[in-house]
């Protein structure tokens, strides 16, 4: 899930920022020293430009171009799901621990994921015909609905707050990784099968609703770690890493979105 991604990017980013070299006053004179013509920006010393609202929303709109481009190719051969699913597990955990933001590495993530979301979105299709393009509309409105609370409310997480969803999202990451390997050597839902109920409600519905509340709520962390990062000046390729979070947590609801409205289609 994404937030602690974002941390991790926006508090390297800072320290990044912050380990530029303070010149001292004989190095500052010996620069003015310099003839205006000469460039004291070129080099491999030169500072990085600062990230900006515009970097992210680029990067950003790259990745889900790709992420499309993957899904089309999921949607026309669904058995490619599984192995890009494992394939994108593996490199999202790899960009999550990164040290450096990796583009291509990224880019890679957002092509099997595509690939991943492309074909479960073909197999619920077949079952529910009509419940992909429901989840994706509903999937865009919890998105400006958070947008719009972020903007025109002026809703942000303090420290508490923060601290809680980390351990929210983390806490059902875990949980997903275990239900998903239950899932696979069971040949069955695992704790989201609908034959699990509690007080009459499917177990399934029930941890669909949170996880989607979840997601939602993180949307809230990734535009306040994004605003951070563009106060703090962090360095432009940790805008890599913002588009790479977002775009997890908008595939994560709109998974979500998918598995619930299955359910009540069911």
């Amino acid at each position: 899930m994404s937030n602690p991604m974002m941390n991790r990017a926006l508090n390297q980013g800072v320290q990044a920022g912050r380990n530029e070299p303070v010149m001292s006053d004989q190095e500052l004179n010996d620069l003015f020293d310099k003839p205006a013509a000469q460039n004291r920006n070129a080099g491999p010393q030169a500072a990085e430009r600062a990230m900006t609202y515009d970097d992210v929303m680029m990067k950003t709109g790259v990745l889900f171009a790709i992420l499309l481009a993957g899904a089309v190719v999921g949607w026309f051969v669904p058995p490619l799901a599984l192995p890009a699913a494992i394939i994108g597990l593996v490199l999202g955990l790899v960009n999550a621990f990164k040290k450096e933001p990796n583009r291509g590495l990224i880019i890679g993530y957002a092509a099997f994921q595509g690939v991943f979301l492309g074909g479960i979105s073909a197999m619920f299709e077949t079952t529910f015909p009509g419940i992909v393009i429901q989840a994706v509309l509903a999937t865009l409105c919890v998105f400006g609905v958070m947008l719009a609370l972020f903007k025109f409310k002026g809703v942000r997480y303090g420290s508490k707050m923060k601290k809680f969803m980390l351990i929210a999202v983390g806490g059902y990451a875990i949980f997903s990784i275990i239900n998903f390997g239950i899932a696979m050597i069971t040949g069955t839902g695992g704790a989201r099968s609908s034959d699990i109920t509690i007080m009459g409600i499917p177990l399934g519905v029930i941890i669909g609703i949170v996880g989607t509340v979840l997601a939602a709520m993180t949307l809230i962390m990734d535009f306040q770690m994004i605003e951070q990062g563009v106060k703090q000046r962090i360095p432009e390729k940790y805008s890599w890493m913002c588009a790479f979070s977002l775009m997890v947590t908008l595939v994560w609801l709109y998974i979500e979105i998918l598995r619930l409205l299955s359910y009540f289609r069911n």
